[in-house]
């Protein structure tokens, strides 16, 4: 049987057919103004990322190879202020070590504390009211809390008057004592930060599988061995969280040393943010301040690349 030649439609084309140089895409077509309206809702973003984020950071790299004085002339000079600092400047390691005696004191404390009180106060009625009183301290003004903290601490404030009426104790002056002062801005810092952790430890407390608790109850899981067997494995990544913004925040401290101890008694409470900022705005250096930060910078990034690598051995996520 032959075949019919399939005629040709003569019908008229949709009204809404494409039509040449109108299609997605094209110029002139609606994704190229798709486009033009993205970078325009993008531009405030990206200006404001360029001007107060990339070209600050551009500038402090290039501020950390030249002599750079507040006012007077620059020379470049390399890697001139590294060497001053690791190798010529002993307050810098100084700061090096206060820094890092601060981060050993204050993160265990911090993380440690939170933690207990977020799992005493998942078993309280009045959690919610509990959970905002101890996080009004961490959205207050660090300076507020270090001036109030700083009224406690003098020889007759109210922690002096305290213990010597309770206990019969003469309290040293904190802030005056090399061997007190430390310590006291770490009380004083963990009080402050203790609530934004807290948060994330309840936070992880309530999304607790119940399966699996009551499993494990059922198996004989129970008080220290259900915590350190189930709770505390299933929370590693809340955990891991915590620790690392609270190693990160606890070596960028200042402000806490700043009102409390002006880096004193000497310099034993002189951390690396303050010496960057006494070589920036006090000697008036600012190619040396620049270099400081960088070294800063560098040793947060190595201890955060180390806790990377080491949470895949303890740090547990659901897939």
């Amino acid at each position: 049987m032959a075949l019919r030649p399939i005629e040709q439609s003569t019908r008229p084309a949709p009204r809404f057919a494409a039509r040449p140089g109108r299609g997605r895409g094209r110029p002139g077509g609606p994704g190229r103004r798709e486009r033009w309206y993205a970078y325009g809702f993008l531009s405030p973003g990206i200006l404001g990322l360029t001007v107060f984020t990339l070209f600050p950071v551009a500038m402090a790299v290039v501020m950390s190879l030249y002599h750079w004085p507040i006012f007077g002339q620059r020379s470049f000079i390399g890697l001139g202020n590294f060497r001053y600092l690791l190798l010529e400047d002993p307050s810098f390691l100084v700061s090096v070590r206060n820094t890092f005696v601060f981060t050993a004191l204050f993160l265990p404390l911090n993380v440690l504390l939170s933690l207990a009180l977020a799992f005493w106060i998942s078993h309280s009625r009045w959690q919610q009211v509990v959970r905002v009183l101890f996080f009004i301290p961490a959205i207050t003004p660090m300076v507020v809390n270090a001036v109030i903290w700083k009224l406690l601490y003098q020889p007759q404030g109210v922690i002096a008057h305290y213990l010597g009426s309770w206990f019969g104790i003469t309290a040293p002056n904190f802030l005056a004592d090399s061997g007190t002062a430390m310590i006291s801005v770490v009380v004083m810092s963990v009080w402050q930060g203790i609530g934004y952790n807290l948060i994330v430890f309840s936070a992880a407390i309530d999304e607790l599988p119940r399966s699996v608790l009551e499993a494990a109850e059922i198996d004989g899981a129970r008080g220290l061995r259900k915590f350190l067997r189930v709770q505390l494995p299933l929370m590693s990544p809340a955990v891991f969280f915590v620790t690392t913004m609270t190693m990160i925040t606890s070596m960028q401290v200042f402000t806490q040393t700043y009102i409390l101890t002006r880096g004193g008694p000497g310099d034993s409470t002189v951390t690396m943010v303050q010496n960057v900022y006494e070589n920036g705005f006090v000697s008036r250096d600012l190619g040396v301040a620049a270099a400081g930060a960088w070294l800063l910078f560098a040793v947060i990034l190595l201890i955060t690349a180390v806790q990377f690598l080491g949470q895949k051995r303890w740090v547990h996520y659901e897939h």
